[in-house]
């Protein structure tokens, strides 16, 4: 019997193609990648929130700093403006007595003319510097004593002219020089700033929450070390006063006399408090208002623009910088402060603030915070001044 024959259709023969190539390439891909990662540059770690304190205070300062040269530069802007509108208020007026004084040299030359002499006199009456002309005597000898005088004058006139235009030319320059330190100064400041502001700005709320945490730390201590202060400062007053007692008791004052002596002895110091209470009630009445680098009121200030307003409400006109400000009036120690005191902060004299009593002071802190009461001990403190 034969076999039967197989239906089934043959498997077609399917070719398979080598994944060699393919796993190789995949291969090199994860190398590739892990050379990189390996070879990337480390990212930098993230500071912690004292060391962004630290920075953040710090730019503060800084353009604190920038803020009295701006205030600086202003000034001496301001100053070489008004002086340079001066001397070329005086350079107009000398070229016009000098074309006064020319327009006399040709009335002189004008007659000349008509009575049929014009040269050489009139020749010389009109030229630009007449002794360049002829610098001799002859000539001068044939004139009368007033043309004479009229052309002294003239030749006077041409070189006190020509040496105010010398000297606008130079305030000029002086002033191109003041108004560009003027707006560096301005770049400094707005640069600092905006670094404080990003640095604050990539922070997380937690982040937030622990760098407020750390300031109040920081104003609890400063106002522990106030507190301090008033102590100490009320047990020296406590000590004079029994010394006084003392005194008068021993020279056998009266009641009335002691009194007198005791007012006496202050005088000047009550003359001092009158003008601080003006002070004073001045920077009371501001608390509240912004921080404005370059201010000086009424509606925002700079630290030196608020002490600079308070003392002008008592009659005393203080310079705009903190560093002119620092070198008026005598110097006081700390444990002497009085209210109306200017106290000033850093080794680089860029903040100022007015004692107001027991520790604490009156000031414009730094840009997003209002004029204030604060602790003196809030920063580290330069040295203070009596202003008057």
């Amino acid at each position: 019997m034969p076999a039967l024959a197989s239906h089934r259709k043959p498997r077609p023969r399917v070719r398979t193609t080598p994944v060699v190539g393919l796993t190789t390439a995949a291969l090199a891909s994860v190398t590739l990648l892990s050379t990189q990662s390996a070879t990337a540059a480390p990212a930098e770690p993230r500071p912690s929130i004292e060391e962004v304190q630290k920075k953040v205070d710090a730019l503060y300062r800084q353009a604190g700093t920038a803020t009295q040269q701006y205030n600086q530069a202003k000034g001496a802007s301001a100053e070489q403006r008004s002086k340079v509108d001066a001397l070329l208020e005086a350079a107009a007026k000398r070229a016009d007595k000098l074309n006064e004084t020319r327009r006399e040299l040709g009335n002189y030359a004008a007659a000349q003319y008509r009575t049929g002499s014009i040269a050489p006199t009139a020749t010389f009456f009109l030229a630009d510097d007449p002794q360049s002309y002829f610098d001799q005597d002859q000539l001068m000898a044939r004139m009368t004593s007033q043309q004479q005088k009229a052309v002294a004058d003239f030749r006077t006139q041409q070189k006190e002219a020509a040496a105010k235009r010398v000297e606008a030319t130079k305030s000029l320059e002086t002033l191109t020089e003041s108004q560009e330190s003027l707006r560096t100064s301005k770049q400094q400041v707005q640069t600092k700033l905006t670094e404080a502001r990003t640095l604050l700005s990539k922070l997380t709320a937690e982040e937030k929450a622990r760098l407020a945490e750390l300031e109040r730390k920081k104003e609890a201590e400063a106002a522990r070390k106030a507190e301090e202060l008033a102590r100490q400062q009320a047990a020296t007053q406590e000590k004079a006063e029994e010394a006084a007692k003392e005194e008068a008791a021993k020279q056998g004052a009266g009641t009335g006399s002691g009194t007198g002596t005791g007012s006496g002895g202050t005088g000047s110091g009550s003359g001092y408090a009158t003008k601080a209470e003006k002070v004073l009630a001045f920077a009371r009445a501001q608390i509240g208002k912004p921080y404005v680098w370059g201010a000086t009121g009424p509606s925002s200030y700079d630290c030196s623009g608020l002490t600079q307003a308070a003392w002008k409400e008592a009659g005393v006109d203080l310079p705009r910088t903190t560093w002119d400000q620092v070198e008026v009036g005598t110097r006081v120690a700390t444990a002497d402060l009085k209210p109306g005191d200017l106290v000033f902060f850093y080794d680089d004299i860029s903040h100022v603030g007015i004692y107001k009593g027991d520790g604490m002071m009156i000031h414009a802190p730094k840009p997003g915070a209002n004029v204030r009461e604060e602790s003196i001990y809030y920063m580290p403190i330069y040295g203070s001044v009596r202003p008057a």
